[in-house]
């Protein structure tokens, strides 16, 4: 091959052996070195591909035909599965999934930590990998005959894929009354918000349910100030499904993709519902984070207490609270637990969740983690252990600066993005904090998705 020149074209096909896979579950490919990304390839399979892009280092292609097949493929279960932008390794089977998100951390603590040595733990799996979702967001269009749709959107872009009556990763419940709404809405005229134009009325279906109690939230998101029909579509609703103890609409007539608006009005019952981890109980309302997967928040939780170690003396952080969940598990061994979180809902439920679940050692505050640490610090706070579990873009520069200030004797760092984790340690260990260990554990089965629970200790000279 000459200087310069690839060794495929645009709307080539090719044959390709699969390597390896990318972090987001794609086959890689080898030309004459040159790497070709191909969805839903697997290792150690032959297959034509056509070519759709080239760059100068990579190409991305189109699996046209299997000319051998891995023993770890399986038939996806879902109808849409390859059109939707839902689920990504619905093809893996259970073991090649837990080894492609096994090898992300792996690499990321090596290539991006340049921790090679630190022990990955072996991936916690989930018993069981369907129906898990205790939250569903569904945008909202039109179908080809102007009816009402939801569904996920199609893999980078904002098109909903049709003839999705249900998710197989989502909660039952939460899939039926999500349908069910669906269809109430459509009957009763309601446009779908159209994103282009902005215009239209509804936009998102959220509905929340309660991992015991079956408890379940509906959340209609609109462009538009007014749902017209209001109390006929509130009073079919809770006809239909008696399990809804909540009906909330949100405004959002922003030109955004961020899902929720600021305004909230409770249409019926109470403005949140009560869900549990293990025997505590938890009040969430509308724009509050409460994790997606109850049974392995369970595994997830019980993970960072054995890492936090706190003792009846101990003094804790955790940073990024959402409704107090992570703080209450550590306010019945710490002294004292105090939360930040910067949505103020959050905090409400996370002061209400202190009260019922009788925990008076805790103290939560609204605010940004990176403007309210440095505070602490200045303050004149020390705690012993910090937990943190920031959303994916990681911690802020002057949030991990003010841990690294504090001197805490562990920090305990969960974290939804594998390389966001791994920049993050990297600055922690140049503040003499020694990452002992990391523990992935699988929330997000047939998704690409990892969550990881790091052990930092202080170094002592």
């Amino acid at each position: 091959m000459a200087k310069g020149q690839l060794p495929v074209k645009k709307n080539e096909t090719v044959e390709l052996v699969f390597e390896d896979l990318t972090s987001e579950g794609s086959g890689v490919g080898k030309l004459e070195g040159y790497p070709v990304f191909v969805p839903f390839g697997l290792p150690g399979e032959r297959a034509q591909v056509k070519i759709l892009k080239t760059t100068k280092k990579f190409a991305f292609g189109k699996l046209v035909r299997l000319l051998t097949e891995s023993d770890e493929r399986v038939v996806a279960p879902c109808h849409v599965y390859e059109k939707c932008g839902g689920c990504q390794l619905q093809h893996m089977s259970a073991n090649l999934q837990a080894k492609m998100k096994y090898n992300q951390v792996v690499n990321v603590m090596g290539k991006i930590a340049h921790m090679p040595d630190v022990p990955v733990l072996p991936i916690l799996r989930a018993e069981d990998p369907w129906r898990y979702r205790n939250k569903i967001q569904m945008p909202v269009g039109h179908g080809r005959d102007g009816s009402l749709i939801t569904g996920f959107y199609a893999p980078r872009s904002h098109r909903i894929i049709e003839g999705m009556e249900t998710c197989i990763i989502q909660n039952e419940t939460g899939d039926k009354v999500q349908e069910g709404v669906r269809a109430i809405c459509d009957a009763y005229g309601i446009s779908a918000y159209q994103e282009r134009e902005h215009r239209g009325e509804l936009r998102h279906i959220i509905v929340r349910t309660a991992h015991e109690t079956k408890d379940t939230m509906v959340i209609l998101v609109t462009r538009t100030k007014k749902l017209r029909h209001e109390r006929e579509i509130v009073e079919a609703i809770i006809k239909q499904f008696p399990e809804v103890k909540s009906i909330v609409h949100n405004v959002n007539s922003d030109r955004t993709n961020v899902i929720l608006g600021r305004k909230n009005r409770t249409l019926y019952g109470t403005d949140y519902i009560v869900d549990t981890i293990g025997d505590l109980q938890f009040k969430i309302a509308p724009p509050s984070f409460f994790q997606v997967n109850p049974e392995q928040t369970k595994v997830l939780y019980d993970q960072a207490l054995d890492f936090a170690q706190v003792t009846a003396e101990d003094v804790v952080i955790d940073a990024f609270c959402g409704i107090g969940s992570i703080s209450i598990f550590l306010a019945r061994q710490a002294k004292k637990v105090y939360g930040v979180e910067v949505v103020k809902e959050a905090i409400d439920n996370a002061n209400d969740n202190a009260q019922l679940n009788h925990i008076e050692n805790t103290e939560f505050v609204v605010g940004q983690a990176e403007e309210v640490m440095p505070q602490w610090f200045k303050d004149g706070l020390r705690p012993d252990v910090i937990v943190v579990d920031p959303p994916r873009k990681g911690c802020d520069q002057s949030a991990l600066e003010a841990m690294i200030g504090m001197e805490p004797k562990r920090i305990v760092y969960v974290s939804c993005n594998p390389a966001t984790l791994a920049r993050d340690l990297s600055i922690l260990a140049d503040g003499g904090y020694e990452t002992k260990k990391v523990q992935p554990v699988d929330l997000f089965p047939q998704t690409t998705h990892v969550e990881c629970v790091s052990l930092l200790q202080r170094e002592t000279i």
